[in-house]
C-alpha cells in the first residue's frame, strides 16, 4: 500500500532556525526551534491575543497546510461527524442521585453543547435547572464547567468554570432560590470548592502564576477574595495540591501528592479556621488515601511493603500512622484501586489478573462478596452515593461491544437494579462485533495485555486496517469501556486495539514501576510488540496500522515513531509530551517539578538526564523514512505547551527522508482537552479518524459499509 499517493504535494512550512545551546552534566544540545517558545506564555496562557505575531503567523501557517492536505477529506469529516453524532442521545440525561429532600443530576438539551445541572424531588418530580452550561459559555469561543457542588442546606451552589482553555479556573455561587449570582467570585482557582459545616463560605485552591496549587484558602461568603484566610501554603513546587471534603459534611482534607509520595492535613468542617492536623508526614513513596467512615478513616496505603495496597483503619479523633490497624491486607497481584466507606459497608473497586471488579464489606460481621461479570474484557466503575447512611450504591458496567450501563446495588440485600443502558439512537447490534482480549509476548518475556474490537465480518487475514491506542504512564489504565465513536472506524473494516503497556497498572502496581524512570523504555517496546503481535496474529498488517495516542501517550507515539517506523503505516499524537528533556529541565514550567519522580530529575542527575535523553522524541528524531504523523495541540495548554509539537514538527520535516507528510493541526481557541463542546470535540474526532482512513486508504468509504 503507497502512503505518498494519499497525500497531494504541497510545500510544507520551515520555520526558520535560530539556534540555542545548553549544557548539562557536560553534554551540550542545540535546539534551532526553542523560539518557537512565547517568552510571555504565563499572560499568553490567560490572554491568547498577547501571542508574538511572528509565532502566531508560524502556527497558522501550520493549520494552512494541514488544511490544504486534508481537503479531499472533507466530506468524509463531515460524513463521520453525522454518524457520531447520531450515535449520542443528545438530551440525554444522567440518572438523578439521591441527597436529602432530592435528587441531583446532569442533562442535555436537544443541540447542546454543554451540560445542565438539575435536580428534582428525591423520590421524582418536576425537573428544577440548577446550572444552563449552554446559556453560560453563549457568546465564547471555549467554555468548560469545572466542579458543580450543592451546599449541604441545599440552598447554594458552587461552580467554576474556565474560559480561555488555560485551566485557571474562576469560582462562583449561585442563589438556587433566586437563581442568581452572589457577588463572590474568586479567579485563578484549581476548578473547584468544598462547602464548610455552615455553608456559609468554601476551601478551595489558588493556583500561582506558573499554574500550581500553591494554597488553599477559605472564602466567607459576601467577604473579599482579597480576605480569604489561608489555610495552608504548600512550598514544594513538586507537589500538587487539592481539597476535598466527606459526604457526612465533618471533615475537610487537603491532599498533598506526587506520582509516588502522598500527604493528608484535616480539619472539622465545622471550624474552618481551625489549625489542620497532620496525618502522617510524607515520606518518600509512601501513598496513603483517607475515605470516612464515621468514628475512624479508612486508609488505602502501600505502607510496609505493601505494593498493591491494603486497607487500614483509624480513629477518626487521631488517625496518625501510629493508630494504623490493618482491615484489608496486602496480596500481591491484587491492585487496590479506590475505597468508599458507608455507614454498615465498605466497598473497594480493585484489579486482579488485569480485570476490575467491586467487593462488599460487611462492616459488622467482616463478611466480603463481590460483583462479578462474564466478558473477556470490560470496565467498571465505581459511581458511590451522596449520602454515607445509606445501604444502595451505585456503580456503572461496559465493554468494547456492551453500552454503558448504571446500576444500583444494595450492599445488604445483594439486588442489583439496573437504573440506565446508554442509547445509541442510530441503533447499535452487540452481536455484529467481537472483543478479544490477547496477550503479545515482549522483548523480556512479560505478557502485554490488549483489548481488541472489531466487525464479526471483518477478515482476519492480514488486510484489515488497525487503530492501536496507547497511554503506558502514571499508572493510568485505559478501560475496556465502550465508545460510540469507534465504531465509525470499525464498520469500516478496522480493527480497533488497545495496548494495555507497562507505565499503567493494568496487571498490578508493578506494571507501573516497570514503565518509569530508568524502567520508560518498557513502555514503548512493549507497544511495537503488540503491533508485531497483531500482524504475527493476522489481524492486520504493518503498514496498516495508526499508532494513536494523547499527552504522555503522544509521547508513546514520538518513541515508537524513532525506534520502529516501519511498523506503523501513520502516527495520530495528540497533545504529544515530545520535548520531554527540555521540559524536565526546566523548572519554571508549570508541571516539571511535580513530574520529575515519574520521569527523573535531569537537573541533578547525570543518570536521569541520559536515561530521558534516550527516548525523548524530539531530541532523538533521525534521517528516518517515517510515516505519516499528524500531531494536534491547543493554543493555551498549560499541560504539554504548544511549543512542544511545533518544535517537533519542524525537526521531524528537516531530518526526515521519504515523501510521507508530517501534518500539525493547532486549536487556537483550546487547551490541553481539545475543544470544549461536545460536538466541537466530535468534529476534532471526525478530523483525526478521517487522518487514519486517508492514510489505511479507506478514504473513499463515506459511507460506513463494511463490504465496501
Amino acid at each position: 500500500m503507497t502512503k505518498t499517493s494519499a497525500f497531494p504535494i504541497v510545500s510544507p512550512p520551515a520555520p526558520e532556525k535560530r539556534p540555542v545551546s545548553d549544557t548539562h552534566h557536560g553534554i551540550t544540545r542545540t535546539d534551532d526551534y526553542a523560539w518557537l517558545r512565547a517568552d510571555n506564555w504565563q499572560e499568553m496562557f490567560r490572554d491568547p491575543s498577547l501571542l508574538d505575531a511572528g509565532i502566531r503567523a508560524e502556527l497558522e501557517a501550520e493549520n494552512a497546510y494541514q488544511s490544504k492536505l486534508m481537503a479531499d477529506t472533507v466530506e468524509l469529516q463531515k460524513q463521520l461527524f453525522k454518524e457520531m453524532k447520531g450515535r449520542i442521545k443528545e438530551d440525554d440525561s444522567s440518572v438523578p442521585m439521591k441527597d436529602g429532600p432530592y435528587a441531583y443530576g446532569s442533562s442535555f438539551k436537544l443541540g447542546g453543547q454543554q451540560p445542565r445541572y438539575f435536580r428534582m424531588p428525591r423520590d421524582g418530580g418536576v425537573e428544577q435547572i440548577l446550572l444552563d452550561g449552554d446559556a453560560e459559555a453563549e457568546g465564547k469561543a471555549y467554555f468548560r464547567l469545572g466542579g458543580v457542588d450543592h451546599s449541604a442546606d441545599h440552598r447554594k451552589l458552587l461552580w467554576a468554570f474556565d474560559d480561555k482553555g488555560s485551566e485557571f479556573y474562576t469560582l462562583r455561587v449561585r442563589d438556587l432560590a433566586a437563581g442568581k449570582e452572589l457577588a463572590d467570585q474568586i479567579p485563578d482557582t484549581g476548578g473547584s470548592g468544598v462547602w464548610n459545616a455552615g455553608d456559609d463560605g468554601f476551601f478551595y485552591t489558588r493556583l500561582d502564576p506558573n499554574h500550581r496549587p500553591s494554597k488553599v484558602l477559605f472564602h466567607t461568603l459576601g467577604g473579599s477574595p482579597e480576605d480569604d484566610r489561608l489555610i495552608y501554603e504548600e512550598t514544594d513546587p513538586g507537589f500538587f495540591m487539592d481539597v476535598g471534603g466527606t459526604r457526612s459534611n465533618e471533615w475537610i482534607m487537603i491532599g498533598i501528592n506526587d506520582h509516588e509520595t502522598s500527604e493528608y492535613r484535616l480539619l472539622s468542617a465545622s471550624d474552618p479556621f481551625a489549625e489542620p492536623k497532620l496525618v502522617s508526614p510524607r515520606e518518600v513513596g509512601l501513598q496513603y488515601d483517607l475515605e470516612e467512615g464515621g468514628d475512624i478513616f479508612f486508609i488505602l496505603t502501600n505502607a510496609d511493603g505493601a505494593k498493591d495496597f491494603k486497607i487500614m483503619t483509624a480513629p477518626a479523633s487521631d488517625p496518625v500512622r501510629a493508630n494504623w490497624q490493618e482491615l484489608v491486607p496486602h496480596e500481591p497481584g491484587r491492585l487496590i484501586l479506590s475505597v468508599i466507606g458507608f455507614r454498615d459497608h465498605m466497598v473497594r473497586l480493585e484489579r486482579k489478573e488485569g480485570l476490575p471488579r467491586i467487593v462488599v464489606h460487611d462492616r459488622d460481621s467482616g463478611e466480603e462478596h463481590h460483583l462479578s461479570l462474564d466478558e473477556e474484557a470490560f470496565s467498571l466503575g465505581l459511581s458511590g452515593s451522596y449520602e454515607y447512611d445509606t445501604e444502595i450504591m451505585r456503580f456503572s458496567y461496559s465493554s468494547m461491544t456492551t453500552p454503558a450501563q448504571v446500576f444500583d446495588y444494595n450492599m445488604r440485600t445483594r439486588e442489583r437494579v439496573l437504573l440506565k443502558t446508554q442509547e445509541v439512537p442510530s441503533g447499535h447490534d452487540p452481536d455484529h462485533y467481537v472483543t478479544r482480549r490477547l496477550m503479545a509476548p515482549a522483548a523480556d518475556g512479560e505478557l502485554v495485555p490488549i483489548s481488541l474490537l472489531h466487525h464479526r465480518d471483518t477478515p482476519l487475514d492480514g488486510s484489515a486496517p488497525c487503530l492501536l491506542y496507547g497511554y503506558g504512564s502514571y499508572g493510568i489504565t485505559v478501560p475496556a469501556a465502550f465508545n460510540t465513536n469507534w465504531f465509525s472506524l470499525v464498520d469500516r473494516g478496522f480493527v480497533f486495539a488497545i495496548a494495555h503497556v507497562r507505565g499503567g497498572k493494568d496487571k498490578g502496581y508493578g506494571w507501573y514501576d516497570d514503565g518509569k524512570r530508568e524502567n520508560k523504555m518498557n513502555t514503548f517496546t512493549d507497544f511495537i510488540a503488540v503491533a508485531r503481535h497483531l500482524v504475527l496474529e493476522r489481524y492486520t498488517a504493518h503498514d496498516r496500522i495508526i499508532a494513536q495516542g494523547g499527552s504522555a501517550g503522544g509521547m508513546l507515539m514520538g518513541a515508537i515513531a524513532n525506534m520502529a517506523p516501519e511498523s506503523f503505516g501513520g502516527i495520530v499524537a495528540e497533545v504529544p509530551f515530545v520535548d520531554v528533556l527540555t521540559t524536565m529541565l526546566d523548572a519554571s514550567l508549570p508541571l516539571t517539578p511535580p513530574e520529575w519522580p515519574e520521569w527523573g530529575n535531569p537537573i541533578a542527575s547525570a543518570d536521569d538526564y541520559r536515561t530521558i535523553a534516550a527516548y525523548s522524541p524530539y531530541d532523538n528524531v533521525a534521517a528516518l523514512d517515517y510515516p505519516p504523523i499528524l500531531a494536534l495541540a491547543g493554543l493555551t495548554d498549560p499541560r504539554v505547551t504548544y511549543w512542544e509539537p511545533a518544535k517537533w514538527v519542524a525537526r521531524l520535516r528537516e531530518r526526515k527522508i521519504g515523501s510521507n507528510p508530517v501534518l500539525f493541526k493547532i486549536n487556537m481557541d483550546s487547551g490541553h482537552a481539545g475543544a470544549s463542546g461536545r460536538f466541537s470535540r466530535l468534529e476534532e474526532i471526525a478530523y483525526t479518524y478521517a487522518f487514519a482512513l486517508k492514510v489505511a486508504g479507506k478514504a473513499h468509504l463515506v459511507e460506513h459499509n463494511l463490504l465496501s
